[in-house]
């Protein structure tokens, strides 16, 4: 999956320590959990002989997770998991879309409202509780020994959106079809339920022609951008910076090393 999620180059893997990249198959169970006691774990070694770490990426959750520790949420019953599952098959995504902003909008409009799993874990947390998804969010058990600065990247839309369009064109011309020819056998695995391969899926099911693929994988890597930015926004505490600032890295640098000078 290196072009589909866009995995550095190997003269960037080279050029800097990178840690937790490729590091998965797709046939592995893997989840935030998973993740957040891996990185944890991992930290508590790195900062023996280390100050500073770089967590990067755009899955919020992920980062959330590291940051502050995970949410607690209550068991779920077979049967409601069943009962769920079964409205996903029968009455499709839009369906437990029209549930959650019903009966729990705080959380709707936050929530990658594409992202099925996403939306399945909400609603079975609201029907086995009767409460809000958004009431168990922020109940943390966090036991971090580090202190972390957020920094978020913000550029206007109107240029994200041509990068994304932009970007989704070179993964084509790097081989992304190819890619995802290779992998299309297992397209049922969670690790493939991603936007790049999925739309691809469909093309190669006679479902979409090519051009319409490219245009689909556009349409929703806008679409998660725009949660994505919806999601740190809501978060609080992030320092903006400006990508085109010629002097953005001496600027980061210079927060940085006035936190550790007061011992912070």
């Amino acid at each position: 999956m290196k072009i589909g999620t866009a995995v550095p180059s190997d003269d960037e893997l080279k050029s800097i320590k990178h840690h937790f990249i490729s590091q998965k198959s797709i046939f592995d169970e893997y989840n935030v959990g998973k993740y957040e006691n891996e990185v944890i774990s991992f930290l508590d070694n790195y900062f023996k002989s280390r100050d500073i770490a770089i967590l990067t990426g755009g899955t919020g959750l992920y980062i959330n997770a590291v940051l502050n520790g995970l949410d607690t949420f209550p068991d779920i019953s077979d049967e409601i998991k069943t009962e769920v599952e079964n409205d996903l098959i029968k009455k499709g995504l839009n369906y437990l879309q029209s549930e959650l902003k019903s009966k729990d909008p705080e959380y709707y409009n936050i929530v990658d409202i594409y992202n099925h799993r996403r939306i399945t874990r909400a609603i079975t947390v609201i029907r086995q509780t009767n409460k809000t998804f958004s009431f168990f969010l922020n109940n943390k058990n966090n036991n971090k020994k580090f202190k972390n600065i957020n920094f978020y990247i913000d550029i206007p839309r109107e240029i994200l959106y041509k990068r994304i369009n932009s970007r989704v064109d070179d993964m084509i011309e790097a081989g992304l079809v190819e890619e995802a020819k290779q992998l299309y056998p297992h397209k049922n695995l969670k690790a493939l339920q991603t936007v790049g391969y999925k739309e691809l899926f469909e093309y190669f099911d006679g479902l979409l022609t090519m051009e319409e693929a490219i245009d689909k994988i556009k349409m929703n890597t806008r679409r998660y951008a725009k949660r994505q930015t919806t999601w740190f926004r809501n978060q609080g505490k992030w320092i903006n910076i400006n990508p085109n600032d010629p002097d953005i890295i001496f600027k980061m640098m210079e927060k940085i090393n006035k936190e550790i000078k007061n011992g912070n």
